[in-house]
Order: C-alpha cells, then sequence, then structure tokens
C-alpha cells in the first residue's frame, strides 16, 4: 500500500468522518442500527474511548476503537450483564470494537494492520486481555488472528456477534509466529504515527532500560556515556566506595583472568557477618534476576498460582507468567490509597490458600512505597502454610536495613528475602545478589547454583562495599536531599503535572489525562540524551501516563528538569508536532 499508509490516534478533525463512516456501515449498509437524519453514528463512550485511524494522504482508510480498562464500562455492557460476562470485572481487559474501513480499501492490508496497532496499543498500556464482539460471518477472521468465543452470542439489529477474548501475551506470540514475516514487510511500508514500537521486544519484556542503546552496546561508542542521563534504570548515582574502587584497581588483569572462589565463600561470609546472619541461610547469584530465575524455576510449574502486586518490578510477571506459564493473580495497589498496600485486603486474597507464591517488593518498584516491617510480619503470620513469601528488598537501603526481614527468612520455611547489591551499593555492572531462607531452602538453592556464579571483581567489589557502611549510609542520605530537590524542580514545570515521591532513588511523574502520553514525553526527552521510564507497559492503572525519573547528581537533574520542559513545551502544541516512536524501539517491561 505503499510508505504513505499512516496509522495514527485519531485527532478531532477525523471524528466527524468517524461517526459519518459509522452510520453509513452500520446504519445503512448492515442494519445494525436504525439510520440518523444527520448521518451520524455515535454512542455514549465516545469521548472516552481512543481510535486508532488508518489514512492514505489525505484520505482516510478505516478506524477501530478502543475502550480501555480504566474506564470502568465497556460497550458489552450494553448487552450483557457482569454476572453474565465476568470478564468484564477484570481491571487489564481492554475492549476493541467497531473495526471499520471505507468499501473500497477493503481488501487491503487496512484491517489487519489496524487490528494489529490496537493490540500494541493495548500492551503499551500495561492491557493483559482483550474483549471484543465479532460479527458471526466474520468469525473465522478473528479466530485467526487468535480470539476464542467466550461462549456468549449478541445480537444487535440485524447483526449477531459472538463474544470473543484472548491474552495479548499469547495474541502478540501468534502474530509474531504467524504473520511475522509479513508485519516485518508491512512494517516497512507504513508510516507508524503511533507512541509504541511497531514491533514487541524478543521476548515481550524490556530487560533494564534503553539507555545503553544509545551509549552504544557494541561499546565501540562509550565515550557517549559522558552525553547520555541514564533515569530510566535505577543505577546509583554516586560511585562505589574507596574501597571498591581501590579493589578494582589494584590488579585488574590478575582479577580478569584468575578463577574467583567456586561457592563465593569469602562473599557469603562478608554478607552474614554485615548482616548478622549464619551463612547457612544464604545463597548468592549474579543480580537479583539470577536468583529469581533459579528460584522460581525450581518451585513453581505451569499449575502454580502466584500472586503479584500490581505495579510492580515486571521481571517477576515476566518469570511466572512468559517464563514458566504460571496461573498468575494480581493484587490492585490504588493510586487512591497512595499506592500502599492494604494490609487487611492483602490479608483477605491470601487468606483462601489458593496461592503457592506472594511476591511482595518493597519499597515498591516503581511506586516507592514502603510497607513496614511489622505490617509484613503481621500479614505473613496470618497467612497459610502452603503460601510462600518472597521479599524483593533490592532499595531497602534507603529506608534503614532494621526494617529488613531477613531475621524472619532465616527462621521461617515460608519466607525468603533477596536483596541486590546493584542499586544500594553503585555495583549494577558487578552483578551480584543474594537471598536470606531458613537453612534447608538455602542448602536446596545453592544446591542447584552452578560453580562460580558470581565473577572475581564481583566478588573483590561486593566485599568491599559491605565493609565501609559508613560511605554509603551518607551516599543514601545525600539521595534522599537530591530526589527532594528533584521533585521541586519538576513540580513547577506544569500545575497539571503530579509529581510523586516516594523514599527510593526514584520518583514518578503523571501527565494529564487528555494530553500526551508518558511515550511521548519519553521519546521527546531522548532529543535531549534524557532516557525516562514508560511505566505504562507494567499497569493500566498508570493509564499511559507516568514516566519514573531516577535520581541522579545536581548537574544530571537539572538536566531532566530542562529536557522535560522542553519537551512539554513541544507537545503542548499538538499531535502534529510530535515525531512517531521508532519502529525498531522495544516497549518497555521490567523495570530496574
Amino acid at each position: 500500500m505503499g510508505r504513505d499508509l499512516q496509522l495514527r490516534v485519531a485527532t478531532p478533525e477525523d471524528l466527524e468522518w468517524i461517526y459519518e463512516l459509522r452510520h453509513r456501515v452500520y446504519a445503512q449498509e448492515l442494519g445494525q442500527h436504525a439510520p440518523d437524519p444527520a448521518g451520524r453514528l455515535r454512542d455514549g463512550l465516545d469521548g472516552d474511548n481512543v481510535y486508532l485511524v488508518a489514512a492514505r494522504g489525505t484520505a482516510r482508510i478505516g478506524f477501530v476503537s478502543l475502550t480501555p480498562s480504566w474506564l470502568g464500562r465497556y460497550a458489552l455492557d450494553k448487552y450483557l450483564t457482569r454476572d453474565e460476562l465476568p470478564l468484564l470485572t477484570e481491571s487489564d481487559l481492554f475492549e476493541v470494537r467497531i473495526l471499520t474501513v471505507e468499501p473500497r480499501w477493503r481488501a487491503t492490508a487496512a484491517a489487519p494492520l489496524l487490528m494489529y496497532a490496537a493490540l500494541r496499543w493495548i500492551a503499551a498500556r500495561g492491557g493483559r486481555r482483550v474483549v471484543a464482539m465479532g460479527r458471526t460471518e466474520l468469525l473465522d477472521m478473528y479466530l485467526a488472528v487468535g480470539l476464542r468465543p467466550v461462549g456468549r452470542t449478541v445480537h444487535s439489529g440485524a447483526l449477531t456477534f459472538e463474544v470473543l477474548t484472548g491474552s495479548v501475551t499469547e495474541l502478540t506470540k501468534l502474530a509474531m509466529e504467524r504473520y511475522g514475516s509479513t508485519l516485518e514487510r508491512l512494517g516497512s511500508a507504513v508510516d507508524w504515527r503511533l507512541d509504541m514500537a511497531f514491533a514487541p521486544g524478543p521476548d515481550g519484556c524490556e530487560h533494564g532500560g534503553a539507555s545503553f542503546t544509545a551509549i552504544g552496546p557494541d561499546f565501540r561508542t562509550l565515550h557517549r556515556r559522558h552525553h547520555i542521563v541514564t533515569a530510566d534504570v535505577l543505577d546509583a548515582w554516586f560511585p562505589p566506595a574507596p574501597g571498591v574502587r581501590a579493589a578494582l584497581a589494584e590488579d585488574p588483569a590478575w582479577a580478569a583472568r584468575t578463577s574467583p572462589p567456586a561457592g563465593a565463600e569469602g562473599l557469603l561470609a562478608e554478607i552474614a557477618t554485615a548482616r548478622a546472619l549464619s551463612a547457612e541461610t544464604l545463597a548468592v547469584g549474579a543480580g537479583s534476576s539470577d536468583l529469581i530465575f533459579r528460584t522460581f524455576g525450581q518451585w513453581l510449574t505451569p499449575e502454580s498460582r502466584v500472586l503479584l502486586t500490581d505495579p510492580s518490578y515486571g521481571e517477576y510477571a515476566h518469570v511466572t507468567e512468559r517464563v514458566i506459564g504460571c496461573r498468575v493473580d494480581r493484587f490492585r495497589l490504588r493510586r487512591e490509597d497512595g499506592w500502599r498496600i492494604d494490609p487487611d485486603r492483602l490479608s483477605a486474597a491470601v487468606r483462601s490458600g489458593r496461592y503457592d507464591l506472594v511476591v511482595v517488593v518493597n519499597p515498591n518498584n516503581p511506586t516507592g512505597r514502603h510497607t513496614s516491617a511489622a505490617e509484613l510480619r503481621s500479614l505473613i503470620a496470618a497467612a497459610p502454610d502452603r503460601t510462600r513469601w518472597w521479599i524483593d528488598e533490592a532499595y531497602l537501603g534507603y529506608v534503614g536495613l532494621t526494617e529488613s526481614l531477613a531475621g524472619l527468612a532465616a527462621t521461617d520455611p515460608r519466607v525468603v528475602v533477596c536483596t541486590s547489591l546493584s542499586k544500594m551499593y553503585a555495583l549494577s555492572g558487578m552483578r551480584a545478589a543474594y537471598l536470606v531462607a531458613e537453612p534447608t531452602t538455602a542448602a536446596q538453592l545453592r544446591r542447584w547454583t552452578p560453580p562460580w556464579p558470581v565473577s572475581l571483581p564481583a566478588q573483590l567489589a561486593a566485599v568491599a562495599a559491605l565493609r565501609d557502611p559508613a560511605y554509603y549510609s551518607d551516599c543514601w542520605l545525600r539521595t534522599h536531599a537530591l530526589r527532594r530537590q528533584l521533585v521541586a524542580a519538576l513540580s513547577g514545570l506544569d500545575e497539571d503535572v503530579t509529581v510523586e515521591e516516594a523514599v527510593a532513588n526514584f520518583l514518578t511523574v503523571t501527565l494529564p489525562s487528555g494530553g500526551p502520553s508518558a511515550a511521548q514525553l519519553v521519546n521527546e526527552c531522548r532529543r535531549h540524551d534524557v532516557y525516562l521510564r514508560d511505566l505504562s507497559p507494567l499497569s493500566p492503572q498508570y493509564q499511559g501516563r507516568t514516566v519514573r525519573i531516577a535520581v541522579k547528581d545536581t548537574a544530571e537533574n537539572a538536566r531532566i528538569v530542562a529536557a522535560c520542559q522542553a519537551a512539554l513545551d513541544v507537545l503542548r502544541t499538538g499531535p502534529a508536532s510530535i515525531v512517531p516512536m521508532p519502529l525498531g524501539v522495544p516497549a518497555a517491561g521490567s523495570t530496574r
């Protein structure tokens, strides 16, 4: 169809054409609705739903309508009650409807591309399930893309529809398996004006940030690190302790060529001393992701049921849902509750005993909220014996190590505490982490740990870091001061922008409803070599409007503020000024 086939979000100027085309097709052509003297067809969702439009030059070709989960109502509510269709109560459900193409373009790729664009838009807003009404005469088309009937039929005027649903992950996987080459060809021929990438990442999850792509993953342009503000990842703004730098600099050639202690015995002993724990309760890994993959792979199967807080660190959903295939439920954190865990509500959710594992990131990433150790102890004490608890304390140093549940984990076989040394100790490049568990559990996990799990430079660095608590305590205190300054500066940019500060080395910025999306803000800031994290793919509760920003030093924080100001100035001028998302940039997933 040529590069001039454009896919974009509808502008106000498109709406009259959409209402007129809806009338021509669904009132005059198909008889679903009675003709209207004005020749326009609208409904109660207009103004709140989202239209995606396909156009060629000045000619509009077709559109599809999307109903986001955060509206709390769907077109299907007109036909079925929530009791008749419980699917409508799911909080990450998006509705796809009214896929409509001008008659002369119906034999082209316009309709499939609109369906694919709808799927990508939903995935980029954290949607996990779609629901749609498919006309019975077109049912084969919907089945071919992976949608499945739920057993409910809807009659509207002269038309009959099947209610269809599908998992966003499975629909995306099927699209790439069945139509990957076609989509690749079409992608190179489409003017993609949507704010997410045309193609998903290889595994549907972005691990880490996009900023290293700008620096250069082939390491040939590392000088660019001096120009890029990497506020999309939560690496420390401060350098490692002087002892760490000395240990790495003393004989780097020896550290590079020498095999480390096979079981990281010295590191285990240092952790035990620093945290007043027995070494028998510890297991180490090359970062927390190593421990998550290894432990969950041993504990969980596709039959396991897991409860995750939502929003939370995306690696947990990735491992449990996409890698292992567990049955995963979400415990929704609420903006109106300040994103805090409601202990009574969580206790009620766990009380049934149906969960094999509950994961709590504390302080939470990306909300930054902390739940007290006392509250978590009470929750765990009241939970069924069969339910395991995984407590991720990667950012606990910003609250205080006295709030750790490591002591409980060392004695209670239901509890494991995972702690990364990356973020708190400025060792992200070293990849070192540990977990704390009751000795029998820890021994089982150590048996599944390969020799040399942590490199010699990482062991040297981690041991030296743990021996200098005073240095890091000072850095964490300075981080709080820098965060407060950054919050104040960002809060002054726009009265309609909401800046939320919590306890860790990051904050969130939420754009007003009806304005530019988080993805557009992120994309615009990259023009200034400032990288932020769009939280939209993590959870529909962010409504496509929230970014997370890591706290950096004073100079880089000033660049963040200036880039956000420049981006908002551009984005306020309207959609015409917004340059589309590059086709090859993957959508975000995990958030560290």
